[in-house]
């Protein structure tokens, strides 16, 4: 028997005033997240393919190989962390995607990222 493999995912994202342009649309996020691997075997992250979407509701699909340049392996009980960002022409907007992951077995699956907002803080109701 094949245990299904239980990951849990965190997003966290902050606007990054710094780097971002306004006047020339250009809004920059950084959203820091973490994948907990919280089953009895380790998993490996493969790929990930993201759907982000801006305020307009223009939408963009990013897919590749593993993230951060990193094809990170999660052994039970731990987790690995990275941060990384989004360039947006509207002040707000949205991602959600998945990971590719390939566990002990050799079975690959996906882990759903549920939607997460980027928004510059003046512009949440």
């Amino acid at each position: 028997m094949i245990e299904s493999p239980r990951v849990c995912v965190q997003v966290q994202s902050v606007y990054v005033k710094s780097q971002s342009a306004p006047d020339e649309q250009r809004y920059v996020f950084a959203y820091t997240i973490t994948i907990r691997n919280l089953g009895h075997s380790p998993v490996q992250l493969l790929g990930r393919y993201w759907l982000i979407t801006n305020g307009n509701g223009r939408e963009t699909e990013v897919q590749g190989e593993g993230v951060v340049g990193e094809q990170p392996y999660i052994e039970p009980g731990n987790e690995f962390q990275y941060t990384s960002g989004a360039i947006l022409e509207t002040p707000m907007g949205t991602m959600q995607g998945h990971y590719v992951m390939i566990d002990q077995q050799g079975e690959t699956f996906h882990v759903d990222i549920p939607v997460f907002r980027l928004a510059v803080q003046t512009h949440i109701h």
